[in-house]
């Protein structure tokens, strides 16, 4: 099936000819139908299968022009780079189309953003936080909205989105169509899918946990974190088809020690990205690895479904991660749009584990490579390789005090005594037997 076969109109087929868009992925094919039947649809399919159309191309299919200017369809994504991305991707499909997409999200300034939706959209893109923020303050009216797409829900649930997933589902119309988007489904999801979704239309691109098959995988065996920055190291240098290289690291601490590790010797090719670093610095980093400044691109999970890049040679698992399908969604960076695509996996003894988990969940096995002979091997470890040292808390006994007297002693006489108001009239009295009076300053006795 191409595009044309599918029931689209005309300024659709005409963005997408423009772009070289020809065949519909197996999920936008699957999808199509039964989002414009009107039924909710829970959609399953690897990063990297083309969902992002697979629920645009329908729902501006749809789309009807109305004066208000209110959102009638409402995206939500789990971060800022989701966002960008998903507005550029509206962007693509509606250049023959007058409509208005804005993005809105979290870590920035909300009065420009409030600006925007003041002036009137078609299509809101959000992340939940800065969403349910918009919503309470009443900044976005949502009595148009006829679609819900939530892409990415099991990321959401990941990063701790529920509470604000729920404020926004209540806010939302009761009548609307409701569009899910996830690699995994989790019982989490099942849970939100059953309480406001209405018996969604499951549609399923390829089972869960099933590798691209247009993705060669391979390992290695490395004792520890400088071996693997050489190994990173000789590879890059060897390999000249490692043109583009997104490097997933497990924490931000190693993604900034593993620049610092590689600067000098890619100094102009190299950028990294956290949820530490600014905005500006991400999408910097992003845009400079799209266009081909940097060769080399240091990343953490958190934002790993937020990197939408063409043609990246290369994913490298610096670290193996312990979540299985963390590492489907990173190796689905590399291998897009039926293009090959390389996954490299370093494995250290302690992560050997991890891998057998997502061997599990593939049904695959990664094969390992024996390591380069000219590979040198380090003996330096850092902090979090040292072995831990636990020391055996003792409990020592207090020995039992003989018996002994008292802390303190008895009082002297003299020092017993206690200050007492004296009646001297009563003292004279018992002194001389009758009271004693002074008159004119003389003692007069009666």
């Amino acid at each position: 099936m191409n595009f044309d076969e599918l029931n689209l109109t005309k300024p659709l087929l005409n963005a997408l000819a423009d772009r070289g868009y020809t065949t519909p992925t197996t999920i936008q094919e699957k999808v199509f139908s039964v989002v414009m039947s009107g039924q909710d649809v829970c959609g399953i399919a690897q990063t990297g299968t083309g969902k992002t159309f697979a629920y645009l191309l329908p729902s501006l299919r749809q789309f009807q022009f109305s004066k208000e200017k209110l959102p009638q369809l409402l995206i939500i994504v789990p971060t800022r780079e989701l966002v960008v991305q998903v507005v550029e991707a509206i962007k693509e499909l509606t250049t023959y189309m007058n409509l208005t997409a804005v993005g809105v999200y979290g870590g920035v300034n909300m009065k420009s953003q409030l600006a925007e939706v003041r002036e009137g959209l078609d299509i809101l893109v959000a992340t939940p936080g800065r969403l349910a923020d918009l919503l309470l303050n009443g900044a976005v009216k949502t009595k148009a909205i006829k679609k819900l797409v939530i892409d990415e829900f099991d990321e959401m649930l990941n990063l701790g989105f529920r509470t604000q997933l729920k404020i926004i589902l209540d806010l939302l119309p009761h009548k609307r169509q409701n569009l899910l988007f996830s690699a995994t489904l989790t019982d989490d999801v099942d849970q939100l899918v059953n309480a406001y979704f209405n018996k969604p239309v499951r549609v399923e691109a390829a089972p869960v946990g099933t590798p691209l098959e247009n993705i060669e995988q391979t390992g290695y065996l490395v004792p520890n974190f400088y071996t693997k920055v050489n190994l990173l190291r000789l590879l890059l240098e060897q390999n000249a088809a490692m043109t583009k290289v997104l490097v997933f690291t497990a924490t931000k601490h190693l993604a900034d020690l593993l620049y610092d590790q590689l600067e000098g010797d890619f100094s102009d090719k190299l950028g990294v990205i956290h949820s530490n670093k600014s905005q500006n610095a991400r999408f910097n980093a992003v845009e400079q690895f799209k266009s081909g400044g940097y060769r080399i691109l240091i990343a953490t999970d958190i934002i790993s479904r937020g990197i939408d890049v063409a043609d990246v040679s290369h994913v490298i698992n610096f670290d193996t991660p312990d979540v299985p399908e963390s590492y489907i969604h990173r190796i689905g960076r590399t291998g897009r749009a039926d293009k090959k695509g390389i996954a490299i996996t370093f494995v250290t003894e302690a992560e050997k584990e991890h891998l057998a988990t997502i061997e599990g969940l593939m049904n695959f096995q990664v094969p390992m490579s024996p390591l380069p002979d000219k590979l040198t091997m380090s003996d330096e470890l850092i902090e979090d390789e040292k072995p831990k040292v636990y020391m055996k808390t003792i409990d020592v006994k207090t020995p039992k005090r003989e018996e002994v007297g008292p802390a303190f002693h008895e009082k002297s006489a003299k020092n017993k005594k206690v200050n007492v108001r004296r009646d001297h009239a009563a003292e004279k009295m018992l002194k001389y037997g009758r009271p004693i009076k002074r008159v004119g300053g003389k003692k007069k006795r009666d």
